[in-house]
């Protein structure tokens, strides 16, 4: 996980994670694709990771676009080290979220539980793809450590 390096005295430690519509379902929604953590469980394990990174996560979700975008603006605002955005289904659809993380000097890690690209091919673009640092799917829960491994890196 950690290359064994400390976060440097005064470096920005916050990251932001941020989960869209949907996302508070998890466990219950679809486990034979989502898996069966709880957003709760995916939430306690990055603490503890952050923790051992000498990082802070600020984990949020929420059902509506415009929240995504008013948190990706604050993550700016407070000049956050990165930004881990799963977007669920407005990954496919929201020019706002493209806009929002194109307009911001904050890098931003996308990721998704599932693969899209294996599943139906209305999921199979992404407009959140052309903007953010990178993408991680397809493994599951842990598809957000990795992101959280990546975020301690910039």
């Amino acid at each position: 996980m950690s290359d064994g390096k400390p976060v440097e005295q005064g470096a920005k430690k916050t990251v932001f994670v941020l989960n869209g519509p949907n996302l508070n379902l998890l466990g219950m929604r679809e486990p034979e694709i989502y898996g069966s953590d709880t957003l709760d469980d995916i939430a306690g394990r990055l603490e503890d990771q952050a923790h051992a990174l000498g990082l802070e996560v600020d984990i949020r979700q929420s059902n509506h676009e415009g929240h995504l975008v008013d948190w990706l603006q604050e993550a700016a605002a407070d000049e956050a080290r990165s930004v881990i955005l799963n977007a669920g289904a407005l990954t496919h659809t929201s020019i706002a979220l493209h806009d929002a993380i194109k307009a911001i000097d904050v890098p931003v890690i996308e990721v998704h539980l599932s693969n899209p690209a294996a599943r139906e091919t209305f999921r199979h673009k992404s407009l959140i793809a052309p903007v953010a640092k990178g993408t991680i799917c397809g493994f599951g829960a842990l598809g957000y450590e990795l992101a959280l491994d990546a975020a301690q890196k910039f």
